[in-house]
């Protein structure tokens, strides 16, 4: 595998996210409702999170990732406190309760956009593959994009 082989692979995986997620009321998704998506799971995995931080683990602008965060607060899925050692700064945490579009994306799996992108719904291909992206998950999480973007590439 070389660098384009890699990132094709990435875009590829990608769409078959997006494929697994269940679709708005509207039936599609815009780039600033995918870039909400990442805000809410990054949120969900790193709670008491800054926005600086939220940015710097997405890679999104900070005016994305604000206007994500205005999004999820104003749709009751995050809640913004002022961060007691500084003032200034909002932290973000996710709402007590699950909205139910949180709920529904949470309990759909991949099984099925999986499927399509491999063209066959074999039960032990499906594992399998399952099996390596919960690896490379595990190993190439979302620190390993904050780990890229430092100098020397360590965290």
């Amino acid at each position: 595998m070389n660098g384009v082989d890699l990132f094709l692979l990435g875009r590829t995986l990608m769409k078959i996210g997006e494929d697994a997620i269940p679709a708005p009321a509207d039936g599609q998704y815009q780039a600033a409702e995918r870039t909400v998506l990442i805000v809410a799971a990054d949120v969900a995995a790193h709670p008491g999170s800054s926005i600086s931080e939220i940015t710097e683990r997405t890679g999104f602008p900070q005016s994305a990732v604000s206007g994500s965060v205005a999004r999820l607060r104003e749709a009751g899925a995050v809640r913004t406190r002022t961060d007691p050692a500084d003032r200034r700064r909002q932290l973000v945490h996710p709402a007590d309760q699950v909205s139910e579009r949180v709920a529904e994306i949470r309990a759909t799996g991949i099984d099925v956009a999986l499927a399509a992108a491999l063209g066959t719904d074999d039960p032990g291909r499906l594992a399998e593959v399952t099996a390596a992206l919960d690896t490379l998950a595990r190993r190439l999480g979302p620190t390993a994009l904050t780990k890229l973007r430092r100098p020397g590439g360590t965290a």
